[in-house]
Order: C-alpha cells, then structure tokens, then sequence
C-alpha cells in the first residue's frame, strides 16, 4: 500500500530511513542521498537564477550606459547586483544542501522508501506491486535520475513530494530518486529487486536496462503485475 505519512506518527526512526523496523524477512538493499550540487542545479536551478542575475545587471548597466553614467554609478550597479546574486544564490545553495542532507533513498527486497523534510520528516512507501514503470535518466557522467510511475496515485500530491517528483506532472504525480550518484548501479540494484520479487516481470524490466545503460539515458520499463 503506498503510505505517506510525517515522522511523529512512527516516534522516530528505529532503522535509518523507516519510521519503523524492517518487517521480519524484508531486506535493506541499498540506502543513498542526493548529491547537493545536483540538487542545487536541477530542483533549484541554480543555473537559470544565475543567468537570471547576469542578464538583469547587462541589461540595466547596458541602460545607464546609453544615458551617460559614470563609471562609479555603473561600479555601485554591479556590486550592489553581484550582493544581491550571491546571496540569493547562497540561500539556494543552503537550502538544497539542507533538503539532500535530510533525505534518504531506501531499496529494500519489497519496496522504495522516501524519507525526505527538514523540519519535519516525511516517509513514502512505494511498494514494488504498486511500481508501474521506472525509468533512468542520466545528466552527468554517474549521476542521474530514477522516475518511478505508480499505478495508483494512492494521495500522494505533486506538492507533498516536491522535489523529489518528476516536473510539471502534476495530475498522477511520480516520485523520484533525484541526484544519485552512480545511477545506473542503483538501477540496477532496483531492477534485480523487483524481478526478484516478481519474476515474471524479468523481461520487462532487466533487457530494457542492460541495453541502454551505455547510452545518454537508460530506462527500466516495468509493467505492473
């Protein structure tokens, strides 16, 4: 049954990443977190507010230049610019460096874990029968994305998930693996997890995978059982 549900509800964390012990017989696989830079970058993008900055003080010096500024008024423009570019940026920053330190990824031999919030942690159970498709996308050389699509949304909105959801999906929201360093083994690892526990899922699953893993993207297509 996929469940979300905040920390106060299981009194802690008895195993990381659970706000309860494994059930007897249910394996941890593989544990991980976001990478901040990655997280910094996609989610946030850092690089979008970043050209922001930089184009808004070109256009506005570009302006007091046609009207015959000085060049201490236009030196005052872009340091008071560059301030305002550094410390928004560096809110960014800390906030995505807050959010991935805080979150924790969990494979076990049943399911995909999602504990993520600063103030408050939040807990998504995915179990594997309710995985309908998963895809990897990649955007470094190791690093990249899992996007899992459920077969039934089970109340998990766009908003309680962000930003561990696929963008602008926002009817049948999928949650995602953001910023995993060495994607394409945790793919696999998840793969091997749900072929595991639903053998006749094997084909759709492994192949897809195994052939695409050199290219740019990769994909893990599952069909629901």
């Amino acid at each position: 049954m996929i469940k979300l549900h905040d920390e106060e509800e299981g009194g802690g964390e008895p195993v990381r990443g659970f706000p309860q012990a494994l059930p007897e017989g249910e394996q941890l696989l593989w544990q991980g977190s976001p990478g901040m830079l990655a997280f910094a970058i996609h989610p946030f993008h850092i690089r979008i507010v970043l050209a922001y900055f930089v184009t808004a003080t070109g256009w506005r010096l570009a302006n007091l230049e046609s009207t015959g500024a000085t060049g201490l008024e236009m030196s005052r423009v872009a340091i008071n610019s560059g301030i305002g570019a550094v410390a928004g940026l560096g809110l960014l920053v800390f906030i995505a460096w807050a959010m991935a330190r805080a979150t924790v990824y969990t494979i076990t031999s049943k399911r995909v874990v999602l504990r993520y919030g600063v103030a408050i942690r939040k807990y998504v159970n995915l179990p594997f029968d309710q995985i309908a498709s998963a895809d990897m996308r990649r955007y470094g050389k190791e690093t990249g994305d899992i996007v899992l699509a459920l077969a039934t949304v089970g109340g998990i909105g766009y908003l309680k998930l962000w930003p561990h959801v696929r963008p602008l999906r926002f009817s049948r929201a999928q949650p995602m693996l953001r910023g995993l360093a060495g994607v394409e083994n945790v793919a696999r690892i998840l793969a091997s997890a749900i072929t595991a526990h639903a053998p006749s899922r094997i084909t759709q699953i492994q192949a897809p995978l195994q052939a695409r893993a050199a290219m740019p993207t990769g994909g893990l297509a599952a069909s629901a059982p």
